[in-house]
């Protein structure tokens, strides 16, 4: 059985990180001009992060080697 570090992050938390993350992000792509490709990319790599910090703190993927995400205190 692997040993997973577990965050204890409460769902409130969780909500407050993805509510700002999802209000930069809009405010980045609504008032910053840049290229449609520049702008998918940049929604690609949010999403990826945050779908890894998700993983993380439900325990659906332990550690990743050469990646490090820091906690949320």
């Amino acid at each position: 059985m692997q040993n997973f570090n577990f965050y204890h992050v409460s769902l409130v938390q969780i909500a407050v990180v993805l509510v700002l993350v999802g209000l930069v992000l809009w405010l980045i792509n609504t008032y910053i001009p840049m290229a449609g490709g520049i702008k998918s990319l940049l929604n690609i790599v949010v999403f990826v992060v945050i779908l890894i910090w998700l993983l993380r703190i439900f325990g659906l993927i332990g550690n990743l080697p050469g990646v490090h995400i820091p906690p949320l205190n």
